[in-house]
């Protein structure tokens, strides 16, 4: 059974622009998270609650020897998964029977970490049952949230997070540069106009403008992005209208509300139509999105002169900045005529925006290649029956299904019956292209441009290019007046769908093949969407069988890609919300069973299968009755049923393809025969599989199943006794297992390669690898599913080395085990460059060499950060300042060597075993 996840970050964001001075509420921050374990930074949208959050965690960081993780929640709607955002965001990948946030409190039960939750407002409930249950169920998770309202738990300390200062306008300005709203709109006016300074002559100006925005950073940074086309009273000027008229007809308003609702109003009534229309079809985007995806969103035709047929992967074109001028284009076509205005000449007589040219316009050609997609649906030939248009292409059995014809792209809608806009309507008020044929992709890029330029859409880095991304108020705002034009927002929220629903098709085609880890990055960029795109079809009228095929589609995301439990929720609404009797209820059904069995619920996994089979074979669907068998028959090979289990998989891979079974089942179906194989002693029958199974893979330059084969490929090799080999297979199987980040795969293969060096007497070696293989599995299932077979290999190996080394020293090498990081346990089982094997004698880790001295004071610091102390509390103990233990921890940290806090409580520990050569007396105290 599989379960890879992506390398993901969910440590603190990346500060992408300069953080303006907010040295109070970082202090106050710092010294309530000190003193309490629920700190919440309250206050209203674009005070800028997240960046300071992040800032206050990076200070204190250093007291977590678990970490500080990053929980986003921006692109969250459903509160269910609040518990699974919190435990992905930690790392965990759990497989057990609990309830999510049981097993999450479960796991970091002893663990001493940081978490912060942004954007709690819309699921308060939600995260005040997580902080709740996190606060009664441990001792040392403390948490850090982001909110605009309080979670209202009695252990809560509230924070408010205010605009920042303004000086009076008509008062002294003589130092204007100490106030941080000041110094925010020069920092960023100075990024669209280079050499922008704060002077005696724009200071007051300056000021009046903060002043009218309230000192509100969001507010501050949409007005400067205007700096491009105005100066600083011209700006004034213009958004003194606009702020008069908004704030006439709603006295019950907030002010600052009303300010930051002015500030973006004004904003959007300076785009362009498109720039419009594209801001209000971005809202229904979670997350962050690629420039394909807007364009499926926001796109009413194709371009200009674009022959080719549609594909079910839409329009697939490379991002501009990745094109490189070509000899021998074609002349650049004429220019589009500019597009007015919108709202173009209000009663303060504000002039026409000046065109500017579009970012990421390409050279003199102006036309864009274009690659020439494949059709999706195109399959290996073979004379088999057609599939259904869900079936993966190329990832299958022999096949000989036609192509299907090229289709105009799902979703998609003619908005030419939307109201045009009254020319200086206020208030945002938006037409969705009136006239003409509607937008074109290349408009869409355009305006993409355009409201990047405008920073209304934030850049960021992603796999596979730049994404983009709306930030909360401005995604609201958009919801708004796409919501003005009645069908908007549902053939917006169609077209998302439909998009998510075609890139789900074509991931799941390519699984079995190169580029697994590109499409595991890709997966997880885009999970939000994914996530909304199975909400809308779950709760839309008329849609569930929509999302039960997509749920389906991404059964290797959720099995593979260590989100068992969220496919599990999703399949569990989509079975229940679509109960008729079809090949998309056939697929959900063995999915849910597969998802179920992973997460130890092996009675209602194998229920699932076999209605799955039952019903498959009802409608003649061989391909699928094919995969719920493989789901029976895994089943009991974790049920510890080996005898069972061979009998199964010798009659699935004795009946050979299956046309329409995708091969990474097939492949696996090979895993699983050699694995029983091996476990009941035929080793040579199970080596014979596996060379069979590698064989398909490297035809399709697969890795993730190749993984399995070379784990078992080496298990079998155990069993024979030839374990170099058996070790070499562990190895590059350990290798392919870190490319896709497959966790499960990790953990599995650390317990093989711990047992073969136990079997070849490196005992130290094979405590470490276990320590590291326990640790792993703490994040998944410390009763590795409660198989016996899986357990029992653990327990071997421990008896083994633990008679060789005797408990104490097996006790000291499996805690520098559990202390390593995944990357530094696998570099050194790996060998890879400046990593010696752990059983070489020669260069010792920084931590046992005979130079490193510790002062006596450090020495003290050490051991009680072995006890668990955090900074403060051993400033308490040893009557220190909390900045002065923070030192002394970080100065240990660099002399041994170390990155986190656990590295030096097992280096405490192993040194408290005789061994004076390698003890050196403290030196003087500081």
């Amino acid at each position: 059974m599989g379960g890879s996840a992506p390398r993901q970050d969910h440590h603190l964001p990346a500060e992408t622009t300069s953080f303006v001075d907010r040295r109070g509420e970082l202090t106050q921050g710092r010294e309530l998270l000190a003193r309490a374990r629920l700190v919440t930074l309250t206050g209203p949208g674009g005070v800028g609650k997240t960046r300071l959050a992040a800032r206050i965690a990076a200070r204190v960081r250093r007291a977590f020897p678990d970490g500080v993780r990053y929980v986003h929640l921006s692109g969250l709607h459903d509160p269910a998964l609040v518990p699974l955002a919190a435990a992905d965001a930690l790392g965990l990948h759990d497989r057990s029977a609990q309830p999510p946030l049981d097993a999450l409190v479960d796991q970091v039960r002893d663990r001493r970490l940081l978490l912060v939750v942004d954007n709690c407002e819309h699921l308060a409930d939600a995260c005040a049952r997580l902080a709740a249950a996190l606060l009664h169920g441990t001792e040392g998770v403390r948490i850090l949230a982001t909110s605009r309202h309080r979670l209202g738990l009695t252990e809560e300390h509230l924070l408010e997070v205010r605009p920042l200062p303004v000086p009076d306008p008509d008062g002294d300005l003589s130092a204007a540069e100490g106030y941080p709203a000041l110094t925010l709109f020069a920092d960023r006016a100075a990024a669209v106009v280079p050499g922008f300074r704060l002077t005696p002559a724009n200071r007051a100006s300056v000021a009046r403008l903060c002043h009218r925005l309230d000192g509100l950073p969001l507010a501050i940074e949409l007005a400067a992005v205007r700096m491009r086309v105005l100066d600083v009273d011209q700006l004034l000027d213009r958004l003194d209208d606009r702020y008069r008229f908004l704030t006439t007809g709603s006295p019950v308003a907030l002010p600052r509300h009303q300010t930051l609702r002015a500030a973006v109003a004004w904003s959007h009534d300076l785009c362009t139509l498109p720039e419009q229309t594209v801001w209000a079809r971005l809202s229904v985007l979670a997350g962050s999105f690629d420039l394909e995806t807007a364009e499926a969103v926001c796109a009413d035709v194709p371009p200009e002169g674009d022959t080719r047929p549609v594909t079910d992967s839409g329009w697939r074109r490379p991002h501009p900045a990745a094109l490189p001028a070509r000899r021998g284009d074609a002349p650049a076509p004429p220019t589009r005529p500019v597009t007015a205005p919108v709202g173009a000449v209000e009663a303060s007589g504000a002039l026409p925006r000046p065109v500017t040219a579009p970012v990421g316009a390409v050279e003199a050609s102006g036309a864009l290649p274009r690659s020439v997609t494949a059709p999706v649906g195109a399959v290996e030939a073979s004379g088999a029956l057609p599939r259904p248009a869900t079936a993966p292409a190329g990832a299958v059995e022999a096949s000989a299904a036609p192509p299907r014809p090229a289709t105009a792209p799902a979703g998609t809608v003619d908005a030419s019956a939307a109201q045009p806009r009254p020319a200086a309507a206020p208030g945002g008020t938006v037409a969705l292209v009136s006239s003409g044929p509607g937008l074109r992709t290349d408009d869409v890029l355009e305006a993409v441009a355009g409201l990047v330029d405008k920073s209304v859409l934030c850049r960021e880095p992603g796999p596979g290019g730049a994404r983009y991304r709306l930030l909360d108020t401005l995604r609201q705002y958009g919801l708004e007046q796409l919501r003005r034009v009645e069908g908007q927002e549902e053939a917006a929220r169609r077209r998302q769908r439909d998009w998510m629903a075609r890139r789900a098709e074509t991931y799941e085609r390519d699984w079995f093949g190169p580029g697994q880890p590109e499409t595991v990055a890709r997966l997880r960029a885009d999970r939000d969407n994914l996530r909304a795109a199975l909400d809308y079809s779950l709760s839309a009228p008329g849609e569930a069988l929509a999302g039960l095929r997509l749920a389906g589609t991404l059964w290797f995301h959720w099995h593979a890609c260590g989100a068992s439990r969220e496919g599990l929720y999703w399949l569990d609404r989509a079975l229940t919300a679509a109960p008729g009797p079809t090949r998309e209820r056939a697929r959900g059904l063995w999915v849910a069973g597969l998802l179920a069995a992973a997460n130890r619920d092996f009675p209602r996994g194998h229920r699932h299968a076999t209605e799955a089979l039952a019903l498959a074979r009802t409608l003649g669907d061989d391909a699928e009755a094919a995969h719920a068998e493989y789901v029976i028959g895994v089943i009991r090979l974790f049920g510890d049923d080996l005898p069972g289990a061979l009998r199964h998989f010798e009659t699935a891979v004795a009946r050979g393809p299956v046309p329409g079974r995708h091969l990474s089942l097939a492949g696996l179906d090979q895993v699983e025969l050699a694995c029983a194989l091996a476990y009941l002693g035929e080793a040579e029958r199970a080596v014979e599989v596996c060379e069979e199974a590698l064989r398909l893979c490297e035809r399709h330059g697969e890795q993730w199943v190749r993984s399995y084969v070379l784990r078992i490929l080496a298990l079998a090799h155990t069993v024979r006794g030839d374990l170099p080999r058996a070790e070499r297979h562990a190895r590059e199987a350990l290798r392919l297992k870190l490319a896709v980040h497959d966790v499960i795969g990790i953990a599995l293969t650390l317990d093989l390669l711990a047992s073969i060096a136990a079997a070849r007497g490196s005992h130290e070696q094979a405590a470490v690898l276990l320590g590291g293989a326990d640790r792993v599995w703490a994040d998944i299932d410390t009763g590795r599913w409660g198989s016996h077979t899986l357990n029992s290999v653990r327990r071997d190996t421990e008896e083994r080395a633990g008679r060789a080394l005797g408990p104490e020293a097996f006790e000291r090498a499996h805690l520098r085990g559990r202390a390593l990081t995944l990357a530094e346990l696998a570099g050194r089982e790996l060998q890879e460059p400046g990593r010696p094997h752990p059983a070489e004698p020669a260069a010792p880790p920084p931590h046992e060499d005979g130079t490193v001295r510790l002062t006596r004071r450090e020495t003290e610091v050490a051991q009680l950060v072995a006890e668990g102390l955090a900074n403060q509390q051993i400033a308490d103990r040893l009557v220190i300042a909390r900045r002065t233990a923070e030192g002394h921890v970080e100065r240990i940290l660099g002399k041994l060597g170390f990155s986190n806090r656990s590295q030096i409580a097992a280096w405490v520990t192993a040194r408290r075993c005789p061994n004076p050569a390698r003890i050196h007396p403290p030196e003087g105290t500081t």
